[in-house]
């Protein structure tokens, strides 16, 4: 019967707790930075994109 509820109670352990688990600390906060990054520059990317790709491209014909 313990070990029934034992593993109950390890199926019902949120998720950060499993994610924890495989990445460790280094991993979360790898990509908890690497998200804020991402989103960043889709952001600000996403405001001049067709500019910035523009220069960039007229960059390589100069």
């Amino acid at each position: 019967m313990e070990d029934q509820l034992q593993t109950t109670e390890e199926k019902k352990s949120p998720k950060w707790k499993s994610l924890l688990k495989k990445f460790g600390i280094g991993g979360i906060i790898f990509f908890t930075v690497k998200g804020i990054i991402t989103s960043t520059l889709i952001y600000f990317l996403g405001k001049n994109f067709w500019i910035i790709i523009k220069d960039y491209v007229a960059q390589w014909f100069d």
